[in-house]
């Protein structure tokens, strides 16, 4: 999860997060080299005989930087574009999850079976475990199993709402009346926090998101032992 003062993302959870950190790391180095760049002209500028008028005026000069930045924008699309692909592919899931937003709570619906699901609400700071964390705890977490394609259905009852998980790479609209579709693997067991990204109401920050890996024998067992107490 975040923590004060951070300035990057969180530590990637899933290959589409990785993929995301990647490129965002691609990105700011040529953000940095062009500013750099302007920096250095804008100082040559001043200080030197660059602004003699026949170098302003130069044909050449305007060749280069019309046609630079558009190769710089081919740098940047085609790996934004491979990671869109990425993200909206999905292929053959071994659990699909329903998440219904609320006013102002989710809820999960595992389809593959039958009669399982529950709502999913904050834990009021008076009732937090030692170590648990504020506004970000809920009394029911969704447990996935960990290396297996995850589906998420996203809709709303009421308002729109948004469904995130910055450590999966995961942030989808929740729109009544709509059902959207994400997919994600978490690489790694934990428990990743997420909120609610649309500004749905009153208590639009009081939805958070949790979501547990676990190895599949636990998983099992955790779905067999709710199925029971349902």
């Amino acid at each position: 999860m975040a923590h004060p003062s951070q300035l990057g993302f969180q530590d990637a959870a899933s290959p589409v997060m990785e993929e995301l950190l990647h490129f965002h790391d691609h990105a700011l180095m040529i953000v940095f080299l062009i500013s750099t760049f302007v920096l250095y002209v804008i100082l040559a500028m001043i200080s030197t005989k660059l602004t003699n008028k026949y170098i302003l005026d130069s044909q050449e000069i305007e060749i280069i930087w019309t046609i630079l930045p558009g190769m710089i924008l081919v740098l940047i699309a085609l790996p934004s574009l491979r990671i869109l692909y990425l993200m909206d592919e999905i292929n053959d899931p071994h659990l699909t999850i329903k998440a219904m937003g609320h006013q102002w709570y989710w809820s999960y619906e595992y389809t593959d079976y039958e009669n399982l699901g529950f709502d999913s609400y904050m834990v009021p700071t008076p009732d937090l475990t030692p170590g648990g964390f504020r506004l970000l705890e809920a009394d029911h977490r969704m447990v996935v199993p960990m290396e297996s394609p995850i589906r998420v259905l996203v809709s709303a009852e009421d308002v729109l709402h948004s469904w995130a998980v910055p450590a999966l790479g995961m942030k989808m609209d929740a729109v009544p009346g709509r059902l959207n579709q994400a997919a994600f693997i978490a690489s790694r067991p934990g428990m990743y926090y997420g909120q609610c990204s649309e500004i749905c109401g009153a208590n639009h920050s009081f939805m958070p998101i949790v979501v547990e890996a676990v190895p599949m024998q636990y998983f099992e067992d955790w779905s067999s032992l709710l199925l029971q107490d349902l």
